[in-house]
């Protein structure tokens, strides 16, 4: 099942898909915040270089290093625009009552650093504490899971944590193939060495390498498992192995990294854009210095191919596992977290 468009949805329903929207929005600060700059700042503290991101691990199906490094946050964040109703699906999405965001369960899991102020309503979006709540939460094993909380009146609350993601990859692998049509029920029905090469290719769907890590693996089976439900969901994942902030969603998947940018570089950049000057870019879009060097986030946008979508007329197809599945949409420059006034600056560089 695939999420409604705006055109598909009631007056209603549009305005809670602009309100999730506008949370998201916000949302996508503070993780980009937290997951990449708060990391560099890691670094610095304990007098570390930090491993900046070369280019060629931004290509699809590339190659990730296996080096972990404990400075970099790492975490898991599903963000659902509805509400995982049935019980049926804790089969695989493992969240209960021993890990709502209550006060008695956080003592247990020694998780909110100041349980003793821990208030009810800290867990719903529009709190003013909210964020702090989320970021203390946020080292936790396994996911959160942000969803809407109440039926009269659309609010978003961290409902739960600690969610364990259960899906089989097999399972998962099985649903993307049988939706772009490679099979037709059964992940197994063309033999062995065709299942496994589908499995690999589910992994290359959603720009993750085959031996990606127990966080990265979760939240691309997470990104499967919720398109059974009408609404949209944003996955977010960040792992001490990729340096990045993986990001799947109705908009796509998308990768943020730190990049170090020379003067020559950033000159590039100012002169592409006529509605930007040196000191502005520096104001705006540089979250530190090291020496000549200008550090900036860097996003880069994937598509999927056309072997990658289902077929026009939903035929059966046979499935080729040498041509990609995935390819780089668009490059930029972000502005650092929380900057309103300006949007990214197209800048390529994954393969100048």
């Amino acid at each position: 099942m695939t999420f409604n468009t705006r055109y598909e949805l009631s007056w209603e329903d549009k305005l809670r898909r602009s309100f999730y929207e506008v949370l998201r929005d916000e949302l996508d600060h503070f993780i980009l915040k937290y997951a990449l700059v708060d990391s560099y700042n890691n670094f610095i503290r304990q007098k570390m270089p930090y491993p900046f991101v070369e280019a060629r691990e931004l290509k699809p199906r590339a190659r990730i290093p296996s080096t972990e490094f404990e400075a970099q946050n790492s975490f898991l964040l599903v963000f659902f625009e509805e509400s995982i109703k049935k019980a049926i699906h804790k089969k695989y999405i493992r969240f209960f009552d021993v890990n709502k965001t209550t006060k008695a369960n956080l003592l247990d899991h020694h998780s909110f650093p100041d349980i003793e102020k821990f208030e009810k309503q800290i867990k719903y979006f529009e709190t003013d504490g909210f964020f702090s709540f989320l970021e203390s939460m946020l080292s936790v094993d396994y996911a959160l899971l942000i969803q809407r909380n109440t039926l009269k009146k659309v609010r978003y609350a961290l409902t739960h944590f600690h969610v364990r993601i259960d899906w089989p990859i097999a399972e998962a692998a099985e649903n993307l193939a049988i939706a772009l049509r490679y099979i037709s029920k059964d992940l197994y029905e063309n033999g062995d060495k065709y299942a496994e090469d589908l499995q690999k290719k589910f992994f290359e769907f959603y720009g993750v390498p085959l031996m990606a890590g127990g966080r990265r693996t979760a939240a691309i089976i997470a990104a499967q498992y919720f398109k059974r439900f009408g609404g949209i969901s944003t996955v977010y994942v960040a792992s001490s192995e990729s340096r990045s902030l993986l990001t799947i969603g109705d908009q796509g998947i998308s990768k943020s990294v730190l990049v170090k940018l020379s003067k020559t570089q950033v000159d590039d950049i100012v002169k592409q854009t006529a509605f930007i000057t040196s000191q502005q870019f520096r104001k705006n879009f540089v979250v530190a210095r090291e020496g000549d060097y200008y550090i900036s986030i860097f996003n880069a946008r994937y598509v999927n191919t056309i072997h990658a979508v289902p077929p026009e007329g939903g035929k059966l197809r046979e499935m080729n596992p040498d041509i990609n599945w995935l390819t780089v949409y668009s490059e930029c420059i972000m502005p650092k977290p929380f900057v309103k006034k300006y949007a990214p600056l197209p800048y390529k560089m994954i393969y100048s």
